[in-house]
C-alpha cells in the first residue's frame, strides 16, 4: 500500500510510503476531501518523510489537496519534507503558499490544534 491513512480523533493521518502515480495523488485527494466531509474531519495530516523527491506535479497536488481540505472545513499540515526535498522545492519556485509543514508528528498536531481551536 503506498498510502496508509489513519485517523486519530478529529484528524487524518495520511503517511505515504513510496513515489506515487499522477493517478494515486488524485485519488489521495478524493479519498481525504471525502473522509473530511464523511467523518467531520477537522484537520488533514500529510507525511512524505519517505519521499526523496517532491516534483511540480507532487508540489500542485498537494496545494490541492490543502485547498480542498480548507474548502470542506479541515486544515492540513505536512510532514518529514527532507532538507534536499524542501531546496529543490524553493529551487524550482514551486507556489507553497498553502502549504503548512512541520518536521514532525508532535509539532503537526500541536500546529493543528491551534488552527482549528484558533482558526
Amino acid at each position: 500500500m503506498a498510502v496508509a491513512i489513519l485517523r486519530q480523533g478529529d484528524y487524518l493521518i495520511a503517511s505515504i510510503r513510496s513515489d506515487l502515480t499522477d493517478g494515486q495523488l488524485l485519488a489521495l485527494r478524493d479519498d481525504l476531501s471525502e473522509r473530511v466531509g464523511a467523518q467531520r474531519i477537522r484537520g488533514v495530516i500529510v507525511d512524505v518523510r519517505a519521499l526523496d523527491v517532491i516534483d511540480s506535479f507532487m508540489a500542485r497536488s498537494l496545494s490541492s489537496i490543502a485547498q480542498t481540505a480548507r474548502l470542506r472545513g479541515a486544515e492540513m499540515v505536512i510532514v518529514g519534507i527532507q532538507p534536499d526535498v524542501a531546496i529543490a522545492m524553493v529551487q524550482f519556485d514551486l507556489n507553497l503558499e498553502l502549504l503548512r509543514a512541520t518536521l514532525d508528528l508532535d509539532e503537526a498536531l500541536g500546529l493543528l490544534d491551534q488552527l482549528v481551536t484558533h482558526g
